[in-house]
Formats: C-alpha cells, sequence, structure tokens
C-alpha cells in the first residue's frame, strides 16, 4: 500500500525520518502538561535554542561539565558545557526549537518546536499557574545571552562543594570536582537566549503546551 499523500507530501515516509526528533521530545508530551512526570529534552548529536521572557530559580548553581552523545552520523562525540541547575524554577513564555536538516524526500529542513508558559494577562496566583514550573531543573548550555540577578552570590567555590541541588545525579563522573564553580541563593534571568545540548528536571508541569513541526527554518530566535 502506498503513503498517503496530503499536498504533496508522503507522511508515513515522513513520519520516518522524523521518528528520532520526535522520540527526543516524547517525555514533555501530554503527561508533562499535567505536571506529572519527570522531563529530559535533548536531541542526539545537535545543539537547541531555548528562549524566554523570564527564569526565576531558587538555590543556583553552574559548574563546568561535559554533554556526551551520538552525532547525527552515529560516532561518539562530546563537547564542554556550562551546567546550570536550580531547586526549583518557574519559567515565563519558554520557547525550546530545533532544525533537523536535509531531510530526504524533498522536505529539506525541518523545525520542532515547543512553547509553554504564557500567562497572557494572568496575574497574581492565576498567573503563578500558568507559568512553566520545573524542579531539579539542568540545563546543558553552551551558549548564553540574558539580564540577570543574583541573590547571595558565591563565586569561585569547587565544584564538588556544592550544596542545594548540587551535580546532576548520575554525570558526576562528567565534572572534576576541583573545578570552578558558583552558586547563589536565588537567579532571576530575564530576555533569556540560550544553547543548549540538554535539558532534564525532577517535574517539569508545562502549562500551554503546544509542540508543533514546520518545514523551514523557524527557531526560537
Amino acid at each position: 500500500m502506498s503513503s498517503q499523500v496530503r499536498g504533496g507530501t508522503r507522511w508515513k515516509r515522513f513520519a520516518v525520518v522524523m521518528v528520532p526528533s520526535v522520540i527526543a521530545t516524547a517525555a514533555v508530551g501530554v503527561g508533562l502538561a499535567q505536571g506529572a512526570l519527570a522531563a529530559s529534552f535533548s536531541v542526539s548529536g545537535q545543539e537547541f535554542k531555548v528562549r524566554a521572557d523570564e527564569l526565576d530559580g531558587d538555590n543556583f548553581v553552574q559548574y563546568g561539565s561535559v554533554a556526551s552523545g551520538k552525532s547525527l552520523k552515529g560516532e561518539d562525540q562530546a563537547a564542554p558545557v556550562a551546567v546550570s541547575g536550580f531547586s526549583h524554577a518557574t519559567i515565563t513564555k519558554m520557547c525550546q526549537s530545533v532544525v533537523t536538516p536535509n531531510l530526504p524526500f524533498g522536505l529539506g529542513s525541518v523545525t520542532l518546536k515547543l512553547t509553554a508558559g504564557d500567562p497572557g494577562n494572568a496575574t497574581g496566583e492565576e498567573r503563578k499557574k500558568k507559568l512553566v514550573d520545573a524542579t531539579g531543573l539542568y540545563l546543558d548550555v553552551s551558549d548564553l545571552n540574558a539580564d540577570a540577578e543574583f541573590k547571595n552570590i558565591d563565586i569561585g567555590v569547587r565544584s564538588g562543594d556544592l550544596k542545594g541541588p548540587g551535580i546532576q545525579p548520575g554525570t558526576e563522573e562528567k565534572v572534576n570536582p576541583n573545578g570552578f564553580a558558583q552558586r547563589a541563593e536565588h537567579a532571576n534571568l530575564k530576555n533569556v537566549k540560550q544553547k543548549a545540548w540538554a535539558t532534564t528536571a525532577g517535574t517539569f508541569k508545562l502549562p500551554g503546551l503546544h509542540l508543533g513541526l514546520s518545514k523551514g527554518v523557524d527557531e526560537c530566535y
């Protein structure tokens, strides 16, 4: 039986070539919108972009580590990253996007974009309910731009001395315990634009979650 054709696209073939990217975001589906599951967003062999109006977090830590995985060609690869961790964080108008290039069947590039946490005109407690809410949040970042404010920051501590969320569990072997690190009681980042290799959290609540695919390059920024 031939693949179903709509608008000139063979959707069964499209589904086959997009499976790796879709699986990479499966953990941030409907269950996460209900706030019940652990979360992981990563794309093998690719950085992805994250934008947010604001990230407000408690018990901030930051230290050097290594992101490792498989490239799009199946080869082992590693990249240096700055890991930012929070025991708890809220995120306003979060957007994550990744472009899968050079797809076959004439598809070219396809962008997968995830958005959540838009409070609109809500205020007070109703606004809080509409923000992305995460516990045990870790971001493996290769590039970050933001307007940042820290409370009770301690710069130049050893990675092995970090408290609060500390080193992300299961990644200790990638971190030099005597390496440079910093921590703060509270961190507020506005106008956030970053490139990351992975986002993980103990719990991730995504009100207003929307995940879409579009042809061409349509990134968060």
